[in-house]
């Protein structure tokens, strides 16, 4: 049993009444706030409607798959068996839909995350398909194969699209403060700060509508707060009036190694999680988890590795990637050099020393977009630079031809670089290839940028470009080098292609 201490506003164990003490104290069980409820509300709300659109997708797909199949690669076995054309859909979707369930593919922590989502649905699919392959051949029944050589590529497709859109419309359902859960930053001064600037305006699903400091200098956040600012540890008294189901803690008071147990019981019925929030996850994220041995919380933090069979499926997507798109692109080439031509003199193609894995120079190849005497006329605008840390960046650069502010601004200039990743030298996906000037003024953390190979695309280009600070973008970047996925190297490459059809951040 518990019950508030008064002294601390935390909850206190309570020891079992004596036989000769009297009435019993009233315990009352902590039930849901409306908060909560309002919370677990929308989140049934949406997992349903993915549910629909989950069994709609399967369901076409498989039954078309069926329909091909025993319509015109096997009309016979339809004639014998006229069930066959609902029999093996619904068997199909029924274990499909399963297998997306047990992958908890719609669970409300993966909702609207992107990568884990997408890779539980793949794997989801890629499972349920396994696993009717063995159910097919115990039974003898036909038409596994059309579904797997169809139903399953078309409608995991269609469903990474759907999850997707879905997406994206929660991302402006959250930008007017819905179906996003209410938080509070508990914590010392400068990490609610840096807690709340990573957290933004809500798009992340986390709307920060309080923060509580925990110092005892009475200081506020250094942003500018548009909510309650608390102090102490009063602060949860206050909490429900603001409507929150959700707690973030930034940090913890030194030398109070219950604070989070104590803090989980107080909470408790009026928010609907707990989240701790430690600035290793910012790079190391995706390699962390959660293992208790024998009650002990054990966080185990994965090392990176840099090559291995993970790094050869990467090249063979860059070698693929790269054809396929000087192939489609080909035809483009000849228009934009003759462009580059007719608007200034000099070579179509300029090749510039930028530095790779490992530190190895190379040659990178781009479309000119500036006039030939450019590195020249460097050290006279320096004075004028606009970007930020190492890099050289101006938005109205007098150097940049006409053809080259176009080229610049839907990175079309960067087309050739393809060549440079049939080479080895670049990957599709990768961190900014640096200049060599640029790692020379490398610290030892920003080296770590050189342990894989740049890229054409990368965090830094989907997430900003020129508009990010130095901080950010070797960030980003380092965050790439020790957690890529395939997966997530295909959602950068979808999203640099929404970027050169809407671009921001490029000059």
């Amino acid at each position: 049993m518990t019950a508030i201490d008064d002294t601390t506003g935390l909850f206190a164990p309570v020891a079992a009444p004596r036989a000769d003490s009297g009435a019993l104290r009233t315990v009352v069980t902590p039930r849901a706030s409306q908060a909560v409820a309002n919370r677990q509300r929308w989140e049934r709300r949406f997992r349903a409607r993915l549910r629909v659109t989950d069994t709609a997708i399967i369901l076409v797909a498989c039954t078309l798959a069926s329909f091909f199949s025993l319509q015109v690669i096997d009309p016979q076995l339809l004639a014998a068996d006229p069930w066959i054309l609902a029999r093996i859909p619904l068997v199909t979707a029924v274990g499909w839909l399963a297998m997306l369930a047990l992958f908890n593919s719609r669970e409300a922590a993966v909702i609207g995350s992107g990568a884990t989502e997408y890779r539980r649905v793949a794997h989801a699919s890629a499972m349920a398909f396994g696993g009717l392959a063995i159910l097919f051949a115990l039974f003898e029944w036909n038409g596994i194969r059309t579904q797997l050589f169809f139903a399953l590529p078309v409608g995991l497709v269609v469903l990474l699209v759907s999850r997707w859109a879905w997406r994206r419309w929660l991302m402006r359902q959250r930008a007017f403060g819905k179906y996003s859960s209410r938080t509070i930053v508990v914590g010392d001064q400068q990490d609610v700060d840096y807690v709340v600037r990573t957290l933004g305006s809500g798009s992340l699903g986390y709307l920060v509508v309080g923060a509580a400091i925990l110092d005892d200098d009475g200081a506020t956040p250094t942003h500018s707060a548009p909510f309650p600012v608390m102090q102490g540890s009063s602060w949860v008294a206050q909490a429900g009036a603001l409507e929150a189901d959700t707690i973030v803690v930034a940090s913890q008071p030194n030398g109070d190694p219950d604070y989070i147990k104590r803090l989980a019981w107080q909470v408790e019925g009026m928010a609907a999680e707990l989240v701790l929030s430690s600035r290793i996850a910012d790079v190391a994220g995706p390699r962390m988890s959660l293992r208790p041995i024998e009650g002990l919380p054990l966080i185990h933090v994965q090392i990176p590795t840099f090559e291995g069979g993970t790094h050869l499926v990467k090249r063979a997507v860059d070698i693929v990637g790269a054809l396929v798109a000087l192939t489609l692109f080909l035809p483009f080439a000849a228009v934009i050099a003759l462009a580059i031509k007719l608007d200034s003199p000099g070579p179509v193609f300029f090749f510039q020393k930028r530095v790779g894995r490992d530190g190895r120079e190379f040659r990178m190849m781009k479309f000119r977009s500036m006039r030939t005497d450019a590195e020249a006329q460097l050290e006279a605008l320096r004075a004028e630079n606009e970007g930020s840390g190492l890099l050289f960046k101006l938005k109205h650069d007098p150097r940049v031809t006409r053809v080259g502010r176009v080229l610049r601004k839907y990175s079309l200039d960067e087309v050739p670089q393809f060549w440079n990743v049939l080479r080895g030298d670049m990957s599709v996906v990768g961190p900014r290839p640096p200049l060599p000037a640029e790692v020379m003024a490398y610290d030892g953390t920003v080296f770590r940028r050189l342990y894989i190979k740049p890229g054409i695309t990368g965090p830094w280009q989907v997430g900003g470009r020129s508009d990010l600070s130095w901080e950010e973008s070797v960030r980003l970047d380092l965050r790439y080098v020790e957690n890529w996925s395939v997966i997530g190297d295909l959602i950068i490459m979808w999203r640099t292609v929404r970027v050169m059809i809407k671009p921001d951040g490029a000059y």
